[in-house]
């Protein structure tokens, strides 16, 4: 892609009506547009990245068996009352609206109910199970206030993802493989070594239910982290009896801020009681399906990663999910530095590297500043100067000084 081509711009400064640096420094950096509290565009860079995060947690779902499908954000009033959260004092989220021919419908803000629905059409013997459903979504919530840019939004991305079992057994084997699961996302998302697997309450479900909560001085909640275990509890759960159960004690454990970025419930028959979800068993008896739910926030994920790893000069995305892996600044609109410009986007698209070309007649310093701000991993420099060298100028996002290289260096570098 070449800048030249993209509708969006950079600002110099941060937008006055935000507090949180992650929106402060997408927003500047044009890769999402504000249009009112908690609710944000994804503009092409930010598409880009947030897709890159979803690819992630996508090949990690199915990995485990997970099977990628849309569910519908209206929901069924009727549906959602057989199981006792259409009230707004049971759930008190909800974004509801009239339809003109009558009735009631809302937005979803999690989808439970019709997805089991919609499994009695699918599931009526042992053999059909287990399936684990899952979907990327726009969920909505009305928070009643939506702060902290892409971390807590009233719109807002979600993976959520639907265990049905036989069994307790096989619920519980599948909860510590998706688990795991999780942790992988973390680690390929470069939060693994400061995301936890944390103990939080199981409500009615269950005695526990597991958060992953990633420390963050921007963290709402307060976790108490077992460094060698490699586990957390939450302050909602820090009790004599839980840390009994988890064989670890008070002076064990070290109080953090931390940011939650998944969670996974085991869900019982809850809903598959309240919406008669049951199969044949071997022997002709029935049965009711056991359940479990899993969910990752990519948006919240982004905005965690764009304020966990900046700096003063803008946005550091990590490789995996940055929108290009080079910012390719061309310096000069001389015929001889505006081929050899070309040649080089030419030759590093064609060998896979993703590139974002600036190919705009702006000074250096503006183009060196926009490369800080958007965050690229590498910048590579063409200009009369390294011509002169025969060698390309390449630096690293978060490196001190930049160096002499040729393109297929270049190219090792970026893949490596």
């Amino acid at each position: 892609m070449k800048v030249s081509h993209l509708f969006t711009k950079t600002s110099k400064n941060h937008p006055a009506d935000e507090t949180a640096k992650n929106a402060q420094l997408l927003i500047q950096a044009g890769y999402i547009h504000k249009e009112m509290a908690g609710v944000y565009t994804y503009l092409p860079l930010g598409k880009r990245v947030l897709d890159q995060i979803m690819q992630i947690i996508r090949e990690e779902m199915n990995a485990v068996g997970g099977l990628e499908m849309s569910l519908t954000a209206l929901q069924s009033k009727e549906l959602w009352e057989a199981s006792g959260r259409w009230d707004d004092k049971v759930m008190d989220v909800w974004f509801k609206t009239k339809l003109n021919g009558g009735g009631e419908v809302g937005l979803a803000p999690t989808h439970e109910e019709p997805l089991t629905n919609l499994m009695k059409n699918h599931i009526s013997s042992y053999k059909d199970l287990p399936v684990y459903p899952y979907q990327f979504q726009i969920k909505f919530r009305n928070e009643l206030r939506a702060k902290s840019g892409l971390m807590r939004g009233r719109e807002f991305w979600m993976k959520d993802l639907y265990s049905f079992s036989r069994d307790q057994a096989e619920h519980d084997a599948f909860y510590e493989k998706i688990s795991e699961a999780y942790m992988k996302v973390y680690e390929r998302l470069g939060l693994g070594g400061i995301t936890y697997k944390t103990f939080a309450s199981g409500g009615s479900f269950s005695k526990y239910s597991h958060e992953f909560q990633t420390l963050s001085s921007i963290g709402e909640d307060t976790i108490f982290v077992h460094e060698g275990k490699k586990i957390a509890v939450n302050q909602e759960v820090y009790t004599d009896e839980v840390l009994a159960d988890l064989g670890v004690s008070k002076d064990e454990l070290v109080e953090k801020h931390a940011v939650e970025v998944g969670n996974i419930f085991s869900l019982g028959t809850k809903f598959s009681d309240a919406l008669n979800l049951t199969f044949t068993d071997e022997d002709g008896g029935v049965k009711t399906v056991i359940m479990g739910c899993y969910g990752i926030g990519p948006s919240r994920l982004m905005g965690l990663i764009a304020e966990h790893f900046a700096d003063d000069k803008g946005l550091v995305w990590p490789k995996n999910i940055a929108p290009f892996q080079v910012y390719l600044a061309r310096l000069g609109q001389d015929d001889e530095v505006v081929q050899a410009a070309e040649a080089v986007y030419n030759y590093l698209t064609e060998n896979k590297v993703t590139v974002l070309y600036d190919d705009r007649d702006v000074r250096p310093g503006e183009k060196f500043a926009d490369a800080d701000l958007l965050g690229m991993p590498y910048r590579v420099v063409v200009s009369a100067k390294t011509l002169a060298q025969n060698q390309l100028e390449l630096k690293g996002r978060t490196e001190a000084e930049a160096q002499l290289v040729d393109k297929e260096t270049i190219v090792k570098t970026v893949l490596a």
